[in-house]
């Protein structure tokens, strides 16, 4: 196995031992975030029935960026995901770091969300 993949399942290791503890449900829906190279995904997710709420990524329309992969796009996905949810009055959710570390990209969609007024 070599370093990719290694990381990898370590990652999924780190989601499954999250996920146990975090479930989201109708009152306080799950916000899930994914981090790639290039670009970074987060939605709303219901877990009682498996269904996405709201979603919003820095490949969106609504979402306006320079550059893709960095702290600024992260900073504006997470704006977005908290403007949409408080359109359908979604005000508290669970957050869900998917395995990746709290820090950097991650952290900053989590306080974007938090400015805009979200409640992790």
């Amino acid at each position: 196995m070599d370093v990719s993949q290694k990381r990898r399942v370590s990652r999924l290791k780190r989601q499954a031992r999250v996920r146990k503890k975090i479930r989201g449900t109708s009152e306080c829906p799950r916000l899930s975030v994914f981090r790639s190279a290039k670009h970074i995904y987060a939605q709303i997710i219901e877990d009682g029935t498996g269904k996405t709420l709201v979603a919003a990524s820095s490949l969106g329309k609504d979402v306006e960026l320079v550059s893709c992969g960095n702290v600024d796009a992260a900073k504006a996905v997470g704006s977005a995901i908290a403007k949409k949810a408080l359109d359908q009055n979604i005000t508290n959710v669970v957050f869900d770091r998917n395995g990746f570390l709290y820090q950097g990209r991650i952290q900053a969609l989590a306080d974007a969300a938090r400015e805009a007024g979200l409640k992790l």
